[in-house]
């Protein structure tokens, strides 16, 4: 194993552990979607705030694999302060990244990028997108109302 590999498998335990922005906003500060993937039993509920156009809070909730959790903790912690748009760009981003598809050097991904590998098991990358699918729902969801 790389000491890449390795770096990127202590990041993700980590985020694991230790997960950020872990809990859930009060109803009347945002919305809540709630996604699941019952192939293998991950849930998420991810509270976001909107304001102007911008991400100005994000929270979850759930149960699931490392892969999963690390993923959602990851992800509210770069979306926090971006604008609905950018934040929409960083999924797309994402979502290649999870097909392996090359991504732009130039974007600061942060703890993101340790979740790359993923890409070599197909099993595993809807436990990755979760929170993102999420994400985009949310963003969707709050532009509507």
């Amino acid at each position: 194993m790389s000491s890449l590999d390795d770096l990127y498998r202590r990041v993700i335990m980590d985020h694991y552990q230790k997960p950020r922005n872990k809990g859930k906003l009060e109803e009347a500060e945002g919305l809540t979607i709630n996604l699941n993937n019952p192939t293998c039993g991950d849930s998420i509920s991810l509270s976001l705030k909107l304001e102007d156009g911008k991400v100005t809070d994000a929270k979850f909730l759930g149960e699931g694999c490392s892969i999963s959790m690390s993923s959602a903790s990851m992800m509210t912690e770069v979306v926090k302060g971006k604008t609905a748009e950018e934040a929409l760009h960083l999924a797309q981003v994402f979502s290649d990244l999870m097909q392996g598809k090359p991504v732009d050097d130039s974007l600061d991904l942060g703890d993101i990028e340790a979740l790359s590998g993923v890409a070599k098991f197909p099993a595993r990358i809807k436990c990755a997108t979760l929170a993102w699918k999420a994400l985009e729902q949310g963003i969707k969801q709050g532009e509507q109302s």
